[in-house]
């Protein structure tokens, strides 16, 4: 099961071919659209949403996303799916409930880095990807001299009544294996209250029994 967690953090370009066109079409400079989502970032202090994952097989997987800056973020997949992905500020964790297995590592060694570090300077990291919707932004993330940390294409939308004008529809992520993932988020609230309890996580690894 936890290949599934690899593909998410680590990973198809398929949710940005609906937008990417051979020119530019964006009514913002690419300075100003960096300014732009790094605003909204920066404002999204929590986030609720459904979210569908699809890995480079076209497997597809279902659940609820919950997101609290900085650097909580909480995937709990369907009852078919007995695996759980967290982020409690400081590590990202995969729990294999099937397996009884947990991984676990910094969360800016991971693509996802980029989505829970609402001050990282997306000028210096980012790189503005032509849509052919000016309504939509699409930045490419990666840091050139940490590789092995991945890439992330993150889609926002034009909302005015979302932070910042923007609403965050979905990612895609590759690892330095070319693991591949992307996500799409439905049915977004935003400044919702969470408490940081829901970035607990029970273990389940024998004599290490107990909630995270």
């Amino acid at each position: 099961m936890l290949k599934y967690a690899f593909a998410l953090v680590a990973a198809p370009l398929a949710l940005t071919g609906a937008f990417v066109a051979a020119t530019p079409a964006t009514a913002q400079s690419p300075s100003d659209s960096l300014k732009a989502i790094s605003a909204h970032l920066r404002a999204m202090s929590t986030m609720t949403a459904n979210f569908a994952q699809t890995d480079r097989s076209g497997q597809l997987l279902a659940g609820k996303l919950t997101l609290k800056q900085p650097g909580r973020i909480r995937f709990q997949y369907g009852k078919d799916v007995n695996l759980l992905i967290v982020a409690d500020g400081k590590a990202l964790t995969m729990i294999d409930y099937d397996v009884n297995q947990v991984q676990r590592w910094p969360i800016n060694n991971s693509p996802l880095g980029a989505l829970l570090n609402p001050d990282q300077d997306l000028s210096k990291y980012g790189k503005l990807i032509p849509t052919r919707n000016p309504d939509v932004l699409s930045v490419e993330v990666r840091d050139p001299k940490r590789p092995e940390y991945g890439v992330i294409t993150m889609i926002f939308t034009k909302v005015a009544s979302a932070p910042g004008g923007l609403r965050l529809d979905g990612w895609v992520s590759l690892d330095s294996k070319n693991n591949r993932t992307s996500i799409r988020l439905s049915d977004q609230k935003y400044g919702v209250p969470v408490a940081n309890s829901t970035f607990n996580w029970t273990d389940p690894r024998p004599n290490r029994r107990g909630r995270r």
